[in-house]
């Protein structure tokens, strides 16, 4: 290739051309970077979700695309699938509406699905969430619940907004296969106790979790990261768990949330088998 001052005119008059077939709108990326908050989210339906797997996860689970871009060479095999709305665009357009660091070639913006209220079924495990705040923690809780097989994950109305950019990432494609339904938990467990269905939750003066019977259903609840199940909420645990550290105190003060989960579920699944 010929260059003059060290650039390559091809590549530079490639890159030029392409700023002219390949373009998120203004009004595409105003409404794109709208979707970090939870009040346009709302309002308009919709979220975000960045990535080949993640935004694959969604489309395979039949969620309802209204924008998708990608990179040239990036997911070819949407197409192929029959997905021919895809727009190209540039690294720099993806980049400035991109909540990632590092944006990985692909974002979508999906319809949210309708919340509905699913019937507690006896014979299953399901997640309750307490005020759980962090993002991370809110989307590896999903990818949690997506790895031992629960399907649904119950929030309380003050846990974080699942369909944030970031808890949708976190879950890395999980929250395709998860129902994630928002709702008042001590009428949840209220109906849960009068179907003599056990609710369990995670507590500093629960019963050692390794000699405890468990059983293959009922509700599993998980506090906020700072203060734990709520006062209200913990007089209608019926089965008081703790995880115990194996020092004695000589320990860290406490679990992070998505860790205690994952070991809470991972002892439940290892009692089935």
């Amino acid at each position: 290739m010929k260059t003059f001052g060290g650039v390559n005119f091809c590549a530079y008059f490639c890159r030029e051309i392409a700023k002219y077939f390949y373009m998120i709108s203004k009004a595409q990326q105003k409404l794109i970077r709208s979707m970090e908050q939870k009040k346009y989210r709302q309002r308009e339906g919709l979220f975000v979700a960045e990535g080949p797997k993640v935004v694959g996860d969604l489309l395979q689970a039949g969620f309802d695309s209204v924008m998708l871009f990608k990179e040239q060479g990036v997911m070819t095999w949407l197409e192929q699938e029959g997905h021919h709305s895809v727009i190209p665009c540039s690294s720099e357009e993806l980049r400035r509406v991109s909540f990632l660091q590092h944006p990985q070639g692909a974002l979508a913006v999906f319809r949210l699905p309708q919340e509905e209220m699913l019937n507690i079924k006896p014979s299953k495990i399901i997640l309750a969430l307490d005020g759980v705040q962090d993002p991370g923690n809110l989307g590896t809780i999903i990818r949690i619940a997506d790895w031992f097989g629960i399907e649904t994950v119950y929030c309380s109305t003050d846990t974080a907004d699942a369909w944030s950019p970031k808890v949708v990432q976190a879950s890395m494609g999980s929250i395709a296969r998860v129902h994630i339904i928002y709702t008042d938990l001590i009428a949840l467990t209220e109906e849960a106790q009068a179907a003599d269905i056990p609710v369990y939750g995670t507590l500093l003066d629960g019963e050692d979790i390794y000699t405890q019977p468990l059983t293959q259903s009922g509700i599993i609840v998980m506090g906020n990261e700072g203060k734990g199940i709520s006062p209200a909420l913990r007089e209608r645990i019926t089965h008081r768990l703790l995880i115990p550290d194996f020092l004695q105190g000589q320990t860290a003060d406490s679990l992070n949330v998505a860790i205690a989960t994952a070991i809470t579920c991972s002892e439940f699944r290892r009692r089935k088998t």
